[in-house]
């Protein structure tokens, strides 16, 4: 195989991880909404897979990069793969975390709040596809724009859990106040999707601009791009 069709393999795994994490990620929010223990279950077991392209995205990164000594774009382009498989597995493990969470919420009577973490769940999983695409297209000011939309996730974030606790301050049920728990750390998962997505437009940016936007936040992150 020439160093082509190895750069293009690559990049369809990565492709093929991201679209299995995300299918992981609506299987687990869907479960607990829909109470339906197959999508959780689907959820948990598919984390496997995402677990093999990684490994397999890293073998294959590796041996690019000693076979081929690629330099300049082709060289941005296996190391920011090899983060952006990096980040996509910690998405499928979020999935799986808020699955088990999901499963055990279902052994019990239906909580009414839970649809509260619908419009969070709508935030994250539109950040995660935003990425993806942000980088698969090279598309910058998408990326860019992330920041912002993670900002109102993790307002969002804060306003959800503080209304959680508040219901667990006033509910003297054991298993109500259990279920607002598995809640809590769904709603984490939520949030953390959106910082891994965040990871993951960054990434893009470093391979369609040769700049590390890391840590900059959107305002220096652009005038960064711009001076480069």
């Amino acid at each position: 195989m020439n160093f082509e069709n190895s750069l293009r393999d690559a990049r369809n795994n990565i492709l093929r991880m991201a679209s299995v994490a995300e299918q992981n990620l609506e299987n687990a929010v869907r479960g607990l909404l829909t109470r339906n223990q197959e999508l959780c279950n689907e959820a948990i077991a598919e984390d496997d897979e995402v677990n093999a392209l990684e490994r397999r995205i890293d073998a294959d990164s590796y041996e690019i990069l000693m076979r081929y000594n690629p330099v300049a774009s082709d060289l941005r382009e296996v190391i920011a793969g090899m983060k952006v498989a990096n980040n996509l597995e910690r998405i499928s493990d979020e999935a799986q975390n808020i699955a088990r969470r999901a499963r055990k919420m279902l052994k019990h009577l239906e909580l009414e709040e839970v649809h509260m973490i619908e419009p969070l769940y709508e935030q994250a999983i539109g950040l995660f596809r935003d990425s993806m695409r942000s980088y698969a297209e090279g598309d910058t000011e998408l990326g860019l724009s992330l920041y912002d939309r993670d900002s109102e996730l993790d307002k969002g974030h804060k306003n959800v859990i503080r209304e959680f606790s508040k219901r667990m301050d006033s509910d003297t049920g054991s298993m109500r106040v259990k279920a607002f728990l598995h809640l809590v750390f769904i709603v984490r998962s939520l949030e953390r999707v959106g910082d891994h997505s965040v990871n993951i437009a960054e990434d893009g940016i470093f391979l369609e601009e040769a700049t590390d936007v890391r840590h900059l936040g959107p305002v220096k992150a652009a005038a960064e791009i711009e001076a480069n």
